[in-house]
């Protein structure tokens, strides 16, 4: 493990400057160019563990979790593992007190075979197998959310006559919200979720009711991501409780829970908007407290899903620059991965700020492409990014805020294999999932 002083005061410029406003809040900078995270330099790490490599700021995660549990103390947090998930990562998860949201057999038993407890974890999917639903069973999950009427009978089956499972349904309450059309999961016609509108939501609750092996716990909805705005949360909370007052008139029912997923916007690049988490607990509260007053029902327990939220601000990779291309207005600054470590900007048109780190540069900053090594015109890490004009071959760059959704979909393109996590923490190293390398790739391969 590496052990790295923290800079001097009059060396380093905390994170609260503006051009890392995005970063930890624990990066800091040295007069030399480099960046430090959690007390570790990111320039030792790229030298110790190679490059492309992630780093992951402990500290930052678990600060993120007690946010999350400060602004909603009342309510369950549920990690959303999707994001990112390691057996450290539900430790540190199980250790700051939220629940896990799992959408797999891999991650539950992940989660489970590290000693994540199974009654606070949750199963989602809207196509989940028989082997999900029996390894969720067998681990005794504490809740599963039902996506489909074809699920009702088959979970009802897998529990058997005596048994008895928590379920939720998802419902779609017909709400557009998110940063991009393919990130919108709250709007009618799509694959997620039960609609109000057409009535499958409320015809799937009343089977539910008839099968004495579903305890129906509650309803779930999930509207997007990146929504940086609280009005389509409040909207949601007057739809749901709107159904859960037609569900209490027609049956009787009254239900404890209300999940309202997660969603929650963050900051890529500085000046970004972000959703502002003390106003959506308040307004949220306050919202549902009203509808339930209204519809003469009680305030069910509250429920939220963050993931995004906690490990992507946490998370940066490191690269080594391959190459710099000038052609025609454009400068191509080729990096040693790219849309294999983070397919974000292809499939989203998502985009980041790389930093140069490492050395001092007193030349302007210039506008480039950073682009990848992969054999696609769309294997772009950051268009229009801003780095000295002297970046060269050898270079080390940093892409802050990329904790979430770059090592969970990250995939085998190119055979180039999967880059390191490493975690930072009080200035210290330490490797958490280490580098695929070409024989793990060639283990795979059954030959002729």
């Amino acid at each position: 493990m590496t052990t790295v002083h923290e800079p001097t005061a009059t060396a380093a410029v905390t994170a609260t400057s503006a051009h890392l406003s995005v970063w930890p809040a624990s990066a800091t900078e040295t007069r030399r160019g480099d960046l430090t995270v959690g007390g570790v330099s990111l320039a030792e790490i790229a030298d110790r563990f190679g490059t492309p490599v992630y780093v992951l700021d402990e500290n930052e995660v678990r600060d993120r979790c007690r946010t999350y549990r400060h602004a909603f103390p009342d309510a369950e947090v549920l990690y959303a593992a999707k994001a990112f998930l390691c057996r450290a990562m539900a430790h540190w998860i199980d250790e700051e007190g939220l629940g896990l949201d799992v959408c797999s057999t891999g991650e539950l038993e992940l989660a489970v075979t590290t000693g994540f407890p199974p009654e606070r974890i949750t199963l989602h999917g809207n196509a989940k197998s028989p082997r999900d639903l029996d390894t969720a069973l067998r681990l005794g999950v504490g809740r599963i959310v039902i996506d489909s009427p074809s699920e009702i009978a088959r979970l009802a089956a897998a529990v058997g006559p005596d048994g008895r499972q928590k379920v939720m349904v998802r419902v779609v309450p017909g709400i557009s919200a998110g940063g991009h059309e393919k990130i919108r999961t709250g709007t009618d016609d799509q694959k997620f979720g039960l609609c109000i509108a057409d009535g499958y939501a409320q015809h799937a609750i009343a089977r539910i009711v008839d099968q004495p092996q579903l305890e129906l716990a509650g309803l779930h909805c999930h509207l997007g991501s990146q929504i940086t705005n609280v009005k389509p949360y409040l909207a949601a909370v007057r739809r749901m409780v709107g159904l859960m007052a037609r569900l209490y008139q027609q049956h009787g029912l009254i239900l404890p829970e209300l999940d309202l997923g997660g969603g929650h916007g963050i900051a890529y690049r500085s000046g970004e908007e972000a959703l502002d988490l003390t106003t959506l607990a308040r307004r949220v509260r306050t919202e549902l407290s009203d509808a339930c007053a209204a519809a003469g029902l009680p305030v069910p327990r509250l429920i939220i899903e963050p993931g995004r939220a906690i490990v992507g601000p946490a998370g940066i990779t490191l690269y080594r620059v391959l190459s710099v291309k000038r052609t025609g207005s454009h400068t191509y600054v080729a990096v040693d991965d790219g849309m294999s470590d983070n397919p974000r900007p292809a499939l989203y048109g998502a985009r980041y700020a790389p930093r140069l780190i490492g050395r001092h540069s007193t030349e302007a900053p210039a506008r480039v492409t950073v682009v990848g090594r992969h054999c696609e015109a769309g294997d772009i890490v950051a268009a229009d990014a801003q780095l000295p004009a002297d970046v060269r071959s050898g270079d080390l760059l940093a892409v802050p805020v990329a904790g979430a959704y770059h090592v969970s979909m990250a995939s085998g393109y190119n055979l180039v294999g999967r880059p390191p996590v490493a975690a930072v923490r009080d200035g210290i190293a330490r490797l958490l999932v280490r580098r695929e390398s070409l024989e793990d790739i060639r283990s795979r391969d059954m030959g002729l």
